[in-house]
């Protein structure tokens, strides 16, 4: 038994779509000279033999946009194999991996078999082409956005990195849809109803009553950097009236820092010390894209330098 097999977590993200469907058109698998391919199989089977996928990262399906499908899918047919893998636990049928939106639009049109593709696939490659596939195709909300994410890291115990990596998103970008999650339900739905955007949501998340926050914003019809604006109005705090401790003149090392951090982040840097060693470590951003480039780069800054 291989280390992947006795932990699951150790396994790398997969191989990805293009890996998996080796073809020029990226889609259908090769068929070898036994009209087999391993591991891949293409053939029709009757629609009541499919059942919606445990990883599947979409939660809603825009009821509008299914009868459109199925108008198509009546005039032209199914022309992309939906992509399953064998249930293990209820012979005969079949857990789908991608394409369920394609199967319940079949249902609508009244078909009676579909085109599959089926695959052996672990959960956690079944769950990334899930993903990606929501990803690439579909344009998942962000809520399942976020959760897809989330599941990917918590229950698989890959990092951001990897992810960032394996799904051509930025590391920053998906540490800030993971943080959506800890809204208030309310406001995630109304972030997956399209009521606000995933801007709207990222102003809203240090706020300490983000609802009513968003519901303002609805109301108000704010965009993005009045939302932003808001947010800090709200959250700001006014200055102690509390005698603060006196901040330590800064050595030349100091400034030297504060110049080349300053630089390097193309944003204001400032490093004030009270007592020689406590002190505080500040950087000015004009937006939430600034942040992110800010949190990017100070991923990969050495601590040493920080350190002396």
């Amino acid at each position: 038994m291989s280390e992947e097999e006795i932990n699951p977590k150790k396994r790398g993200l997969g191989r990805g779509l293009n890996a998996l469907f080796e073809d020029e058109e990226g889609v259908y698998p090769q068929v070898g000279p036994d009209g087999h391919t391993p591991g891949r199989k293409r053939e029709m089977l009757g629609i009541e033999f499919l059942e919606p996928g445990t990883s599947q990262p979409r939660h809603q399906f825009d009821e509008k946009a299914l009868n459109e499908l199925a108008d198509s899918i009546k005039q032209h047919g199914l022309l992309q194999p939906i992509l399953v893998r064998a249930d293990k636990n209820r012979d005969g049928m079949y857990e789908i991996i991608a394409g369920e939106r394609r199967w319940r639009a079949s249902q609508l049109a009244q078909l009676h078999e579909v085109p599959v593709i089926v695959l052996d696939l672990s959960d956690i490659e079944a769950l990334q082409i899930a993903l990606i596939e929501n990803l690439q195709r579909e344009d998942l909300n962000p809520v399942d956005e976020a959760l897809g994410y989330r599941r990917l890291l918590e229950d698989f115990g890959h990092t951001q990195e990897e992810l960032a990596t394996t799904l051509g998103k930025s590391r920053p970008h998906i540490a800030n849809m993971v943080r959506l999650l800890s809204l208030p339900e309310q406001v995630m739905d109304m972030l997956s109803e399209g009521s606000i955007s995933s801007g709207h949501a990222r102003a809203l998340v240090t706020a300490d009553d983000p609802l009513a926050l968003a519901k303002e914003v609805v109301a108000k019809g704010l965009n993005v950097r009045q939302t932003e604006a808001l947010a800090t109005k709200v959250t700001g705090k006014k200055p102690s009236k509390t005698v603060q401790k006196t901040t330590m003149p800064k050595d030349a090392d100091t400034l030297a820092l504060e110049k080349e951090l300053s630089e390097t982040l193309g944003m204001r840097v400032t490093i004030d010390t009270k007592d020689g060693a406590s002190g505080t470590f500040k950087i000015d951003f004009k937006s939430l894209d600034q942040l992110d480039e800010v949190l990017s780069r100070l991923s990969n800054f050495p601590a040493k330098r920080l350190m002396g």
